[in-house]
């Protein structure tokens, strides 16, 4: 089952975000920027062209920020809603952390060197020590 954002903005943001993101949109990017570099010695750098390659540029990242940020969001969002649901369908697991993303800093903190804390624990149990590397042996 697939569904569609159901905003326009939204299925917007979606799209832009998943054409821009490929190679052909790079090279339409540098395209106009050659562009602009080979026309500035026929324009004799006129201020004009130099304001102009500004402003479009500039509106473009700015607008670009708004879109990609809805769309990290989105994916943030429908990342969370995944992983309640493991964890709530998972025995043994701890459910006061799902909503871990509501948590302050100094409970995030508190709840993470808990972690480390395990970690460690497990890694002196097999006689590994925390960050420290085992390069491959070589065959």
């Amino acid at each position: 089952m697939h569904h569609r954002p159901h905003s326009a903005f939204a299925r917007f943001a979606q799209w832009v975000a998943q054409h821009t993101g490929r190679p052909f949109a790079f090279g339409v990017a540098l395209t106009f920027f050659m562009a602009w570099i080979i026309a500035g010695p026929a324009l004799e750098y006129h201020p004009v062209w130099q304001q102009l390659f500004g402003v479009v540029t500039g509106l473009v990242t700015f607008l670009m920020v708004f879109l990609i940020q809805n769309t990290q969001n989105r994916d943030t969002e429908a990342l969370h809603v995944k992983l309640d649901e493991l964890l709530r369908a998972t025995k043994g697991t701890r459910k006061e952390i799902l909503d871990a993303e509501d948590f302050d800093e100094d409970d995030l903190e508190a709840m993470r060197a808990k972690y480390e804390d395990l970690a460690e624990k497990v890694r002196s149990r097999r006689g590994k020590h925390p960050r420290q590397h085992h390069p491959k042996s070589e065959e």
